[in-house]
């Protein structure tokens, strides 16, 4: 099996892993390290599959926001992978598909990776690690992802 940590440099992993703790106070380093091993294994199968519609799980999506925010090592990632993969955030916690999750856990595993299954569990509120990542995606969609309309506030008139 490939090792997702080979994608980036020793020293950027770190950084990544640091972003997923700061985003989530009281998060243990090896629970952050899972998620951002994870974020990666899911860049490089969308990348490996652009044809697929495929989704992170909340969790997973919150190690794909600490790679995102680290922009230049994303743009590197993407390059290396041959392909830029797009995200297109959304908020709908209750649009949880668990065929979707499926079919991106069988493409990180067509990619070459194990599958740290206990990070592809239940929407919001039911999953094994609470994250603060506020996407929840779901298909049928272009490219590896479906963007979603964004909740509008409600009107308010101004005085």
């Amino acid at each position: 099996m490939k090792n997702a940590r080979e994608l980036i440099s020793a020293a950027v992993h770190v950084s990544i892993v640091s972003t997923v703790k700061d985003n989530n106070p009281g998060m243990d380093v090896s629970t952050a390290t899972r998620i951002t091993d994870e974020g990666l294994k899911f860049v490089s199968a969308c990348a490996a599959a652009p044809d697929a519609t495929l989704a992170p799980s909340r969790v997973v999506d919150e190690g794909r926001h600490a790679l995102i925010l680290h922009t230049a090592v994303y743009e590197e990632l993407c390059t290396s992978l041959g392909r830029r993969v797009h995200h297109y955030p959304g908020y709908a916690p209750d649009n949880y598909d668990p065929a979707i999750l499926e079919r991106t856990q069988d493409a990180i595993k067509a990619a070459g990776y194990d599958v740290d299954a206990g990070l592809w569990g239940l929407p919001a509120g039911a999953e094994p690690v609470t994250v603060a990542a506020q996407c929840q995606h779901a298909p049928p969609g272009d490219g590896p992802i479906k963007p979603m309309p964004t909740p509008r506030p409600p009107c308010r008139d101004k005085p």
